[in-house]
């Protein structure tokens, strides 16, 4: 009796061993012939990864459990053919025993293979994210390959990256435009405090001289910081909008009048003022329409003619400021609502511009539902359109 355990379980040792060997090179050729398969039909379709891990597991239990199924029957089979009924049993208790072992090994084995053939991507995706930092936001995901969640995840994340890129270079830019502005104002304070320290409490022009130009780059200095704290204030979402019902034709007559007592070089018209009513803060309104109107009086030339009107549209307020100035090129009008972005600086700084104000209007209108065109051609004129909701 002992003799035939031995011999059994030397038979079965013998058995084992050659199935996991033929159990390994038939997994090497089934996973290479898989992985090119996968890689073919996930380019054109879309799977989850719960659909991949899914049908991965369940083809591998029933290749080991077909395979189990084949060597019990071919080992059973093979024993009692030289073998009395009596010892049947204990043979068949072995051979299940050993099967389900190495069955057991083999999924561990193949299925953690597999398992980290899938989720190799995260390993990938891990290490790229923690080489992103605030200095280094060029790097981006690798979204190749099959079409699922983690690809989605990846194309979502690039995306953000490209925003928190944008957004952190437009703050380096902005930050550098604002020292800049700042930096001309504070020289010139600075190169006249030097002169009336020298000159001025004895030279009475000298004085006057320096006074007037310390206040005009004061109130200079205050414009720039108000525009910089109203945008600081709009991309913290702070600024205080305070809408009302209110009629936008006595906003425009308004606007008329007061560029009318103030500017007495331009011709300043109105053909259409309909009565419209909107839901809006009044001031900020009225601020955004002032803002395009002293564009036009800067920059249309004496003698021009500068138009405003107010009509309805497909249900929307359109205000319409017309000039006959100097225009924008077509390479600049992308970016005329860029903060500080000047056409022409020296042409801008001459006319006291901070390049803040259009940055500003675009907010207004912005927060208040609406869109702003531009049309314009050199030397020929410039069109600005606002549209707005009228109060429902």
């Amino acid at each position: 009796m002992r003799n035939k355990i031995i011999l059994i379980m030397k038979s079965l040792f013998k058995v084992s061993k050659a199935l996991l060997v033929v159990l390994s090179v038939i997994f090497k050729v089934i996973f290479r012939l898989l992985h090119h398969l996968s890689h073919a039909v996930t380019n054109k379709l879309r799977f989850s990864i719960t659909f991949k891990i899914t049908t991965t597991y369940v083809f591998l239990f029933l290749l080991i459990f077909c395979l189990m199924s084949v060597g019990i029957t071919v080992s059973f089979r093979y024993y009692i053919q030289n073998n009395p009924p009596e010892d049947y049993v204990l043979f068949l208790v072995a051979i299940l025993g050993i099967f389900n072992i190495v069955g057991l090994i083999s999924i561990i084995f193949f299925g953690s293979k597999a398992s980290r053939k899938l989720l190799a991507p995260i390993k990938i995706m891990t290490k790229t994210v923690k080489e992103i930092s605030i200095n280094v936001l060029d790097k981006r995901l690798d979204v190749s390959g099959s079409k699922d969640e983690l690809k989605d995840l990846a194309r979502t994340f690039n995306e953000m990256l490209d925003r928190i890129q944008k957004s952190v270079e437009q703050q380096n830019q902005f930050v550098s435009d604002a020292s800049h502005e700042l930096r001309t104002p504070i020289a010139v304070i600075q190169g006249y405090a030097d002169l009336l320290d020298r000159w001025g409490k004895d030279d009475q022009q000298v004085l006057e001289e320096s006074i007037a130009a310390i206040k005009s780059e004061a109130v200079s200095m205050k414009s720039l910081v108000e525009k910089l704290l109203f945008l600081a204030r709009g991309d913290k979402n702070t600024q205080r909008v305070e809408k009302a019902d209110f009629v936008l034709s006595e906003v425009i007559n308004e606007i008329l009048k007061e560029t009318r007592l103030i500017d007495k070089s331009h011709n300043i018209l109105n053909d259409q003022n309909e009565d419209l009513i909107i839901h809006a803060d009044q001031k900020l309104i009225k601020e955004a329409i002032r803002i395009f109107m002293d564009n036009s009086i800067k920059f249309t030339p004496a003698g021009g003619t500068i138009k405003l009107n107010l009509y309805q549209k497909n249900k929307r307020a359109l205000i319409c400021i017309e000039d006959t100035g100097i225009g924008i090129s077509q390479e600049d009008l992308p970016y005329i609502f860029n903060r500080f972005y000047r056409a022409d600086k020296s042409r801008t700084k001459a006319s006291g511009g901070t390049g803040l104000g259009l940055a500003i209007a675009k907010w207004i209108i912005d927060n208040h539902d609406g869109k702003i065109n531009v049309w314009s051609e050199l030397n020929v004129m410039t069109v600005v359109r606002i549209e707005l909701p009228l109060c429902i």
